[in-house]
C-alpha cells in the first residue's frame, strides 16, 4: 500500500469514529443548551473534572496527531484541526484551569448562547461530512477486481 493509500485509509478509519462524535455531541449541546450553565458550574466547582477531561483530551490529541499527519483533502484537514484542537483543549485544562473557566463565565455572563449553538451546529455539521466520508461505499479499484479474480 503506498502512502497515499495509507493516508486515505488513515483519514477515512478516523472519520468513521471522529464524524458520529461530532454530530451527536454539538447536536445535543445545541438541543439541551439550557442545561449546559448547570453542568458547566458543577464542572468548574470540583477540580477533579478539569484534570480527568484535561488528561483524555491531552492523551486524544496526541493520539490523533501521531497517527494523521495529512492535510491533503477537506476531510483529512478536519481530522487534524480536531487533533490539535483535542491537544490545546487538554492542555489548557490542565495547566490553566481557571482560564478556562473564565472563559465559559464570559460566554454565559455576556449571554451569547446564539454563537455557541451556531458554533456547534457548524461542529455537527463538520461530523456529518467526516461521517459521510468514513462510512461511504468505497469505489473499487482496477487492482481490487483483478485480485478478486474477476
Amino acid at each position: 500500500m503506498s502512502g497515499s493509500e495509507l493516508s486515505k485509509v488513515r483519514t477515512r478509519m478516523f472519520a468513521r469514529v471522529m464524524g458520529p462524535y461530532l454530530t451527536i455531541v454539538p447536536s445535543t449541546v445545541a438541543v439541551r443548551g439550557h442545561d449546559m450553565e448547570v453542568l458547566f458550574n458543577e464542572f468548574k466547582a470540583n477540580p477533579m473534572w478539569s484534570w480527568l477531561y484535561g488528561a483524555i483530551l491531552l492523551a486524544g490529541g496526541l493520539f490523533i496527531i501521531a497517527f494523521h499527519q495529512y492535510w491533503r483533502s477537506p476531510a483529512a484537514i478536519m481530522v487534524s484541526v480536531v487533533g490539535w484542537f483535542f491537544l490545546i483543549r487538554g492542555l489548557l485544562l490542565l495547566t490553566v484551569p481557571r482560564v478556562y473557566d473564565a472563559g465559559g463565565n464570559a460566554i454565559y455572563s455576556s449571554g451569547a448562547s446564539a454563537v455557541i449553538w451556531v458554533l456547534f451546529a457548524c461542529l455537527a455539521s463538520a461530523g456529518l461530512y467526516l461521517t459521510y466520508v468514513g462510512w461511504k461505499p468505497e469505489r473499487p479499484t482496477d487492482d481490487r477486481a483483478h485480485a478478486a479474480g474477476s
